[in-house]
């Protein structure tokens, strides 16, 4: 233990504990800014600068360890001015215009600026243009990044991808997309990560808001709205909401006072994934010599994109099966139009996702199988789905639940946990295990594809055939899982592959809460959710027994291979290698 005094107050922490570690263990608060706990530790935007008896120059708290009686003060006279200037010159390249800015209220500039009591900006403002295709499903406003290295830190110390680089130099120094490729040349999953981990608005998804708005006025549309299940752990987040209030039966409520006209959950969808993609797995082991192996999850878009760019040769492993959202969609204009004896091209398809790839996902040419336009029409972001409650002030705190729209409505607990690493396997094998054998397992047999690791391994036997099974989330654990396949190292039948830390419940489009990671918060409460669900096999939704015998016939059907799965194959990843 090391012994020293900060701001009068004695202190004992381990050593190696930074400087602001142990100020927070006596609850002495320092401010920062880039600062990422073991991801971006560079003290670049000297906000934590403190003093040190002793010590002509200032030093950054965030990543200088303490000493053994040493003397700090965080707020000394000269702290104080230090960190004023600092801000205040980070703030002469930076666009403050905070009305306009998706981060306004939520954004760590704004709140260190107004806690150092900043009203007057001390020197000339001038920040760089900004010019970049406001059309991509990933924006970046170059007007607003302090250049702090959390993107791409982020980028290549967690996803892998190096999409993020330092351009230029001197007071032209900024970040931008490496090797002097526009993002639309990159290599970008589009997982959302550098968003998520921006402390400012720097980086956003494109805002699909107002195109919502526009079909809700439009009284010759009819807006359906699917919810995906980890939504429901987080919505609430934005509104300052407790999990047991922020239920998805209040967000129903809230949509409707929206004016949209039908509310769905795309847990059914999920359930009908489970059909497709449990059927398509039994189906290939009866024919295995005929097929690559591992067979691999399809319903993580981030992921797709990252395999066709990093390892096309391997994208026939990928499942056929469309993810949960598309598959929603094509019903939705197909099936769910007939039952309403509507024609399909006046549905207009709503998805509120925690993801910013869905948005790309959704844009696909071949996502068009109900021949009524694109089968999604418009994604929204968990944080797009709260300003648009917000523009139409809608308090959802005050709002009784209401249930969801049927026969779309109804979901499972398998479905539910599709919103965090590993519930995808463990749902799959609930069902597959029903389909090889007849008979239920109990639900949380396949526990063992459960946990935060960010690579997981099980062997599970179904009907006495083992099946090795991994679960996988991060694009960074992505590639060291696939480099162990592609060299002998492992080997598995069913992969399940989530690109964002945590799965869906950590994705790019969740509620930003600065410096705190909440995926395993979130997923909890999914798994909760599954507990207490009435129905926890996807193969007992009784909605999911009609589709099939009203329209579909059967998984795996020539009208489900229409409607429910996709060719991988039919679009390229910009500067992908060539198989």
């Amino acid at each position: 233990m090391v012994n020293l005094t900060i701001d009068h107050q004695k202190v004992s922490v381990p050593k190696g504990t930074t400087i602001c570690d142990a100020a927070a263990t006596v609850g002495i608060l320092i401010p920062k800014l880039c600062f990422l706990k073991e991801i971006n530790e560079i003290g670049a935007c000297r906000v934590c600068v403190v003093e040190i008896e002793g010590k002509d120059t200032l030093v950054a708290s965030c990543n200088t360890a303490v000493e053994e009686g040493m003397v700090v003060y965080t707020h000394s006279k000269k702290a104080m001015n230090a960190r004023r200037t600092n801000v205040d010159l980070i703030l002469s390249q930076h666009d403050f215009r905070c009305a306009t800015c998706s981060r306004s209220g939520n954004c760590q500039l704004q709140t260190v600026a107004n806690d150092l009591d900043i009203f007057e900006l001390r020197f000339p403002q001038k920040y760089e243009e900004n010019n970049w295709n406001q059309e991509f499903p990933l924006i970046r406003d170059a007007s607003k990044c302090i250049k702090c290295m959390r993107c791409v830190q982020i980028c290549e110390k967690i996803q892998g991808l190096n999409i993020w680089d330092i351009v230029n130099t001197g007071k032209r120094t900024s970040i931008n997309v490496s090797k002097s490729r526009t993002i639309e040349e990159a290599d970008c999953a589009l997982c959302g990560q550098c968003i998520t981990h921006c402390p400012v608005g720097a980086l956003r998804e494109r805002d699909d808001v107002e195109k919502v708005v526009d079909a809700i006025a439009d009284e010759d549309k009819i807006v359906v709205v699917q919810i995906a299940p980890a939504v429901r752990a987080a919505w609430g987040e934005s509104f300052h909401m407790t999990r047991e209030q922020a239920t998805v039966k209040r967000l129903v409520a809230a949509l409707r006072r929206s004016g949209i006209d039908y509310v769905f959950d795309t847990n059914f969808s999920a359930d009908l994934t489970i059909m497709e993609e449990g059927s398509e797995f039994l189906e290939r082991v009866a024919h295995k010599e005929e097929y690559a192996w591992p067979m691999f999850t399809s319903c993580c878009p981030g992921w797709v994109r990252f395999l066709k760019s990093q390892y096309p040769d391997m994208t026939s492993q990928l499942s056929t099966a469309k993810s949960p959202q598309q598959m929603f969609g094509a019903v939705a204009k197909s099936y769910y139009a007939q039952l309403l004896g509507v024609e399909p091209e006046r549905i207009f398809s709503v998805s509120i996702m925690p993801c910013t790839a869905k948005k790309h996902e959704a844009d696909l040419p071949v996502m068009s199988d109900a021949k009524a336009g694109q089968d999604v029409d418009v994604v929204l972001t968990t944080r797009e789905v709260s300003r648009f409650l917000r523009a139409k002030h809608i308090m959802p705190q005050i709002l009784k639940e209401e249930e969801f729209d049927m026969p779309l409505g109804v979901g499972t607990g398998a479905a539910v946990i599709f919103g965090v690493t590993g519930g995808v396997m463990e749902a799959a094998l609930r069902s597959a295990y029903y389909l090889a054998t007849g008979a239920n397992p109990d639900p949380d047999a396949f526990h063992g594809v459960r946990g935060t690791e960010g690579i997981r391994e099980a062997e599970i036997d179904i009907a006495g055939t083992k099946v090795r099974t991994a679960v996988v989330s991060g694009l960074g654990n992505t590639r060291k899982l696939m480099e162990a396949i592609r060299s002998g190292q492992a080997e598995y039948d069913f992969v399940e592959v989530m690109a964002c830390p945590g799965g869906c419940s950590g994705g790019g489009g969740q509620p930003i809460c600065d410096g705190v990671e909440l995926a395993d918060v979130r997923g909890n409460k999914l798994y909760q959710l599954d507990q207490e669900a009435p129905i926890r096999f996807s193969h007992e939704n009784p909605s999911i027994t009609q589709i099939y015998k009203d329209y579909l016939e059967k998984p795996l059907s020539h009208k489900a291979h229409e409607l429910l799965h996709t060719d991988h194959d039919a679009w390229e990843m910009p500067l992908a290698p060539k198989k």
